[in-house]
């Protein structure tokens, strides 16, 4: 049995937009009603602590809410074909309850909590409220397990180090603008086939040679699933 290629798929807000997933950027989205800096930075939070919890308990409602959508499922799927590893910008766990084994959540997870004087202090919250007075272990108030602006991103080696392994490298739904999640380009290998999945148009480096499928998530992941089995000459999984 031959060995299965590294299929190493980028994914940002693009690619929950269609199961209902609000995302920041697009027209009616979330930075029309909330300023950015006061929900997801840490001055918003020393600011105005009540706030930012109401903002991720409402958004962990939501996400309980919604279903993943058809790209999410396809790309679980391409797992018996392929060694898929998801590199997500998103925090929701749709790409999870879709079926996808290997995850890493570049931004945090809205499932979680943490400690505020402990990072290392981590807690399964599934889609419960984090309250003002909710406390780690050490009696300190439990915050978002979210990667804030202007917050370090603790897995940002992990992903350049998967990203640099790659045979295959897919970008969903991103618009390539938030660092350093948009550097990872930069680390797939010059030889590597690359192909971006967004209706909208997005800026990519010069002289990179990339297939642009310009469809919103669900359709481009099945274009692209063709796309990929047709090419390794294994039968179509309709």
């Amino acid at each position: 049995m031959r060995k299965k290629k590294k299929l190493v798929v980028l994914t940002g807000a693009g690619m929950s937009a269609e199961s209902g997933i609000k995302t920041f950027r697009d027209q009616g989205g979330l930075w029309e009603e909330y300023d950015v800096m006061e929900v997801a930075s840490i001055e918003g939070w020393r600011k105005n602590p009540e706030l930012v919890l109401r903002f991720y308990n409402e958004r962990r409602r939501q996400l309980e809410r919604v279903q993943p959508n058809e790209g999410h499922k396809i790309l679980a799927e391409l797992e018996k074909y392929f060694d898929v590893h998801i590199i997500t910008q998103n925090v929701d766990n749709l790409h999870e309850r879709a079926g996808s084994t290997r995850v890493l959540h570049l931004h945090g997870e809205l499932t979680k909590a943490r400690s505020t004087v402990d990072p290392s202090l981590i807690y399964d919250i599934g889609y419960r409220d984090i309250n003002p007075g909710d406390k780690c272990e050490k009696g300190s108030q439990l915050r978002p397990h979210i990667v804030w602006f202007g917050e370090p991103v603790p897995m940002m080696d992990e992903a350049v180090r998967i990203t640099t392994t790659a045979d295959i490298f897919v970008i969903i739904g991103t618009s390539l603008i938030v660092y350093p999640a948009a550097g990872l380009l930069a680390y797939v290998p010059e030889y590597v086939p690359v192909y971006l999945i967004d209706p909208n148009v997005v800026n990519l480096p010069a002289g990179r040679k990339v297939e642009v499928i310009k469809e919103k998530a669900s359709v481009g992941v099945a274009i692209l699933r063709d796309k990929l089995i047709g090419s390794q000459g294994i039968e179509s999984l309709r």
